[in-house]
């Protein structure tokens, strides 16, 4: 956490209009549902996915949803005025293309700040990533670190978020795809040995934070990891009684992994699995553990109750889109 500085406090909720770039994404689609539990109704969804973005359009027909290429349409920033917030989640992932990295993260990210700037919008909440942090190297590691660096040089107030691997509700990839591929595989491979250090982070609590800063007009920096610490075999493990899947644990050397994630690469051009993420899987990185329930008011939910939540809930478990 860089430092704890805190515009004038404020307990109402802002009745002004609030943008979100990247709505359709995970974070994006769980706190458009958190907002509006929390009483928020003057919502601006912008995204550029072209199945996810009206699907979020048909669930919340209440709202106003956009969709546009942030690096490259126009037309958008005319949503910007009147803001009194942005709050920016648009990232490129995953994918094998620099170019993708380099439209998404940066490039869309020099527009939206300067079409902040043009419209005057008086803050900005930014959902940058731990690995920041990280010691993996690969196109998501370098993107958000030019990212983050625009957002610090901006002079518009602003708080910057790290979160650590998120999951939730929606959840294409990361443990939302391992649940589903635990029901229907024989076995479920686990990389090497398996214990290497995990800290998710459940994304309904990174949505209140989101909240709480909204409300309170923090600025600062701040590493949002998950408060527990386990190693990735413990979490399919955690996974596994949630689901209630039977499927045993097959440890696979790392290098046969490797190889069978890039045969599946040439088959599939958006894999939900790549070999730079599991390069980032096995990198040894713990990230720092700060008092976020006590600094932004937002009880750290167990993980197992996350879980459960996540992957039980009647209204959005069932729901599956394309990150």
């Amino acid at each position: 956490m860089a430092d704890e500085n805190l515009m004038p406090s404020r307990t109402d909720k802002p009745t002004g209009k609030i943008v979100i770039t990247g709505a359709a994404g995970l974070v994006g689609q769980n706190l458009v549902v958190r907002l509006k539990d929390a009483g928020y109704t003057n919502i601006v969804c912008i995204d550029k996915h072209p199945a996810n973005t009206p699907a979020l359009a048909r669930m919340h027909p209440d709202l106003t949803v956009i969709q546009a290429d942030l690096a490259h349409d126009d037309g958008w920033q005319d949503s910007l005025k009147g803001a009194v917030a942005v709050i920016q989640m648009h990232a490129q992932i995953g994918g094998l293309d620099w170019a993708e990295f380099e439209d998404n993260n940066i490039t869309a990210t020099e527009r939206v700040l300067a079409g902040m700037q043009a419209a005057n919008v008086p803050y900005l909440v930014h959902a940058s990533s731990s690995v920041v942090n990280s010691m993996a190297v690969d196109f998501y590691t370098e993107s958000k670190k030019a990212q983050e660096k625009l957002v610090d040089a901006c002079p518009i107030p602003h708080v910057t978020l790290r979160p650590t691997l998120m999951f939730g509700w929606f959840d294409r990839k990361h443990l939302g795809w391992l649940a589903r591929f635990m029901q229907k595989v024989p076995v479920f491979p686990i990389p090497g040995s398996g214990r290497y250090i995990r800290q998710p982070l459940y994304v309904g609590d990174f949505s209140a934070i989101i909240i709480a800063c909204l409300e309170g007009r923090r600025t600062g920096t701040y590493d949002i990891s998950g408060q527990q610490k386990i190693t990735y075999i413990e979490l399919i493990r955690a996974l596994r009684k949630t689901v209630g899947a039977k499927t045993p644990l097959l440890r696979i050397p790392y290098g046969i992994f490797h190889a069978l994630l890039s045969v599946y690469a040439l088959v599939d051009r958006n894999p939900p699995f790549t070999t730079k993420q599991l390069k980032a899987l096995v990198t040894p990185d713990e990230f720092i553990v700060i008092d976020w329930p006590g600094i932004f008011g937002v009880p750290s939910t167990p993980l197992d109750e996350a879980l459960s939540v996540t992957f039980n809930d009647p209204r959005y478990a069932s729901v599956v889109l394309d990150f």
